[in-house]
């Protein structure tokens, strides 16, 4: 399925807070987390993602820091801070506001018939 550009912008910092409010990780792993969470249906680049986590570096949401695992290559580890939990906190709620206008008008909407053929060239 194809998600939209502005879906996917618009969703993408309460994932990224979502999944850093687990625990601190690296771009990639972040990747590989979000493409996890959505069962392969949004498959994020690096051009999305690094851009996305030095924004919300410049606002205090997250803090990052060079780390070398034992036996692995250097690594910048991102990690939430405590105004990013804030900013994820509100975040839900807007997405629940969001979500349950979106299902009251689905629920309240009849199913979507399709156009017989006759009446698709009027």
């Amino acid at each position: 399925m194809y998600i939209t550009k502005d879906l996917v912008a618009a969703s993408a910092t309460p994932l990224v807070l979502g999944i850093l409010a687990e625990g601190e990780s690296y771009g990639y792993a972040i990747l590989k987390q979000i493409n996890e969470v959505s069962g392969g249906q949004l498959e994020w680049t690096d051009g999305l993602l690094y851009p996305l986590l030095h924004r919300l570096e410049r606002l205090g949401h997250v803090e990052s820091a060079w780390q070398t695992p034992p036996g692995e290559r250097r690594r910048k580890y991102y990690r939430i801070t405590d105004q990013g939990r804030a900013e994820l906190a509100e975040q839900r709620r807007q997405w629940a506001t969001v979500v349950d206008a979106l299902r009251g008008v689905w629920n309240a909407t009849p199913s979507v018939k399709p156009i017989p053929a006759w009446e698709a060239g009027r």
